[in-house]
This record gives C-alpha cells, structure tokens and sequence, in this order.
C-alpha cells in the first residue's frame, strides 16, 4: 500500500486539498477518516492499560497498528491513499516506523485567520449549536476562541501537535502547504506536492472541484464544516472577530520564521 497522510491545522484547506488530489485517478483523499481514532483505540488496547496485553509481544503490537490501515485500505482501487487526520503531526515516530516511505503534507495557514473562519462558520449556522463547541446553547467569541485555543481544543491541539512534527527528528517527512498559496497559486502548490511525493504530475482542473461531507457536518451542528467551492480561489475580506483578539494570535504562525531563514518550505525535505 502506497499511503500519504494529510495533517496540519483545521480550516487551513485539507478538505481543498483533499478535493484536488482525489481528481487523479490514482488518489484516494478525503476528510478525516476514522483511521486514526481506531489506531489510538488499539495503542490503548495493547497497552498495560489492559492487564491481558502482557501476551502481547512488541512484534504483535507492531502489526496489530499496521493492520489498522492495511484493513481499512484493504479494498480500495486506487494505489494512493491519503489518509486525514490532525493527530499524524504528532505520531510520526510510528508513521516512519510502519510506513518508511510515507510522507505527511500538512495544511497551514495564520492562526487568527482559522479562528476567523471558524467563527465565520459559527455565525452562518446561528440556529444550529455545533459539537465544535460542545453544543453549548451560550458563551461569547472569547469563549469560543480561549476554548478553540487550548491544548486539547480543535486549533492548539492541532498547533501543538504541528510543533512536534515540525521540530522532531522526522520533519523530512513534512511539506508545510500555506492556506494562501494554495487558494493564490494552486498549480504551483499542487506541482510542489507532486515533487515531494515523487509523482507523476496530472493536470487538475481547479475551476471545478467539488467536495462535501453534509451529513457528517449535519450531525456535528455545523453545516459547511467540510464544503468545498467549486472554483479554487483566493477570496479577501476583513476580519469579524474584535481586532484586539485577532491579533493576539498573529505571532503563532512559527513556521514563517524558519521560512524566512532557512527558503521556502521545501527545506523541510533535507534530513
């Protein structure tokens, strides 16, 4: 099996990207599959945590984690796969264990802009309480934003768990993919991912991408959490979150920094 994953920070375009790659025919792409909660499961199940995982040797571990995706894979048609999932960020220790040639593009974008986005989405769907937050009926968007932030929120988990990844000893592995070169310059985005995978190119069609996911987001409370527009396309506006707030988090894009001193994000190739 020939696997790929896509990770990173939420509303950074992984659905986008998804949506592109799955236009080649030989790509599987989607939102996030359940690939990665059943494998935290089967950690969890192997682990001294169950009294009878003292039967398990560490090869059995091992191939019971691999199994996961191999079963999960097992009967798709197309010899590409990439799986979705922000949690990959922080397991790539596993990842370059189980899969030596598998690498991992992560989606990243200013983190005041996906808290914009996401409370964007909060208020296009103001009759609808959303699981993001829990389906809380009140707060305010400092709420929903100090929530989003934390450690195990959607965005600081996500954010951590990009750190880990980008600064451990796997970060050959990465290609950081920015939101906004994505939505500007698509074809030269794409062409850089086909570089780093070592694939063939293919003429994508970015005026008509099409991708949706509405009865998961129906169930999560939040319609239009995974729609993706037709056209590719870089869209300005100003942002509706209270200028004081969206600039507490204008620091945090970290990886721009080491794109300023070492080149562009292609440097995350080199071992």
């Amino acid at each position: 099996m020939n696997l790929h994953f896509i990770s990173g920070l939420p509303r950074s375009g992984s659905t986008l990207l998804a949506a592109i790659l799955r236009q080649n025919p030989r790509f599987h792409a989607g939102m996030t599959s359940p690939v990665g909660s059943i494998l935290l499961a089967m950690l969890s199940a192997v682990s001294r945590k169950n009294e009878t995982a003292v039967f398990i040797d560490p090869k059995q571990k091992r191939d019971l984690c691999a199994g996961v995706f191999e079963n999960y894979y097992r009967d798709n048609p197309r010899p590409v796969i990439f799986d979705t999932n922000r949690l990959w960020c922080a397991k790539l220790p596993l990842i370059a264990d189980l899969f030596r040639e598998s690498k991992v593009i992560c989606c990243v974008r200013d983190v005041s802009w996906i808290m914009d986005s996401i409370e964007k989405l909060y208020r296009a769907n103001i009759f609808d309480l959303s699981g993001v937050f829990g389906f809380e009926a009140g707060g305010t968007v400092y709420s929903r934003v100090n929530q989003l932030a934390t450690s195990n929120g959607m965005v600081g988990y996500a954010l951590d768990a990009l750190r880990e990844g980008y600064y451990g000893e796997h970060r050959h592995k990465l290609l950081l993919v920015d939101y906004d070169d994505l939505t500007k310059d698509p074809t030269g985005a794409v062409a850089r991912i086909y570089s780093f995978l070592g694939e063939k190119p293919f003429v994508h069609d970015f005026s008509n991408v099409e991708y949706e996911a509405m009865d998961f987001d129906l169930a999560l409370g939040t319609p239009g959490l995974h729609t993706v527009r037709k056209k590719v396309e870089h869209i300005e506006r100003p942002t509706i979150l209270p200028p004081h707030l969206f600039q507490r988090f204008q620091e945090d894009a970290f990886w721009k920094a080491e794109e300023k001193r070492r080149g562009r994000f292609h440097f995350l190739r080199q071992t």
